[in-house]
């Protein structure tokens, strides 16, 4: 009889610990099953300014419908999705204008930034129409802007979006290697001035990585991505010089398919 009544109180309690496991699982599965409330921040290579289909409503910002950020959206159907991401933006483009959407009940952000503020506009356009050493001048300039500046302006963008979004899950999108060394183009950027290119985005890359891991947020890398997809690989996702000329170094809506958006998918 005793031991019978140990057998069964054993029973019991193995029994209640299983219950009890079986309500966690069920409330941890409900919670990953919820619909996010997804808000998308950052600049035109979150934005999709290259890929097309803009919506007429967003103005100059050009978000696309073939953007990384719609196309997870479209995919997923989220309870909520705020596309605030803007051609053009810097950090305090971010910091002034597109927090809006962020609050307590958001549950992923996906934020792209940090390119215009080192001045990726200004380098391409002076890589283009100068010399292979006017070229690498001004990359060394935004490689030193990247090391020395860029890295406060991304904690104010992320201790914002932490401050406003405390329980969101935040992936951060780096950017693509531009240009594929020792392939076939014809004419345009020395080689020289493609890998000085490349280097700087690296540089930006590491940059943004080491900051998002710092206030506990996910770095998505789209370096291996775009491998073999870059500009002069014969198979681009990117732009090279194209009309209209803003379209121009930005990813193609293949890009913003099979570059960005499986990344961000395996991340959020």
């Amino acid at each position: 009889m005793k031991l019978s009544r140990t057998a069964a109180a054993l029973a019991a309690t193995l029994l209640s610990a299983a219950l009890a496991l079986a309500g966690a699982g069920a409330t941890h599965a409900a919670e990953l099953a919820a619909p996010a409330r997804y808000v998308a921040l950052g600049d035109s290579y979150a934005s999709g300014l290259g890929a097309g289909s803009y919506d007429s409503a967003s103005g100059d910002c050009k978000r696309s419908t073939k953007s990384h950020p719609r196309l997870w959206a479209d995919a997923n159907s989220p309870e909520s999705f705020d596309f605030a991401a803007c051609s053009g933006a810097r950090t305090s483009d971010v910091l002034a204008s597109q927090l809006g959407p962020l609050n307590s009940a958001t549950t992923l952000v996906s934020v792209t930034i940090g390119g215009n503020d080192a001045g990726f506009a200004d380098v391409m356009t002076t890589c283009v129409l100068s010399s292979e050493a006017t070229c690498k001048q001004r990359v060394a300039t935004a490689r030193a802007y990247v090391a020395n500046e860029l890295p406060a302006r991304l904690d104010a963008v992320y201790d914002a979006i932490r401050t406003q979004a405390p329980g969101a899950r935040v992936v951060v999108l780096g950017y693509p290697r531009l240009y594929k060394l020792g392939g076939t183009c014809v004419g345009g950027l020395s080689e020289g001035e493609r890998s000085a290119l490349n280097g700087a985005s690296d540089d930006l890359n590491a940059a943004i990585a080491k900051r998002a891991a710092d206030h506990g947020f996910t770095f998505g890398s789209v370096t291996g991505t775009f491998t073999g997809h870059e500009i002069c690989s014969g198979a681009s996702w990117l732009h090279s010089v194209t009309l209209p000329l803003n379209d121009s170094y930005h990813p193609t809506a293949a890009g913003q398919s099979g570059g960005y958006l499986p990344v961000l998918a395996s991340l959020a």
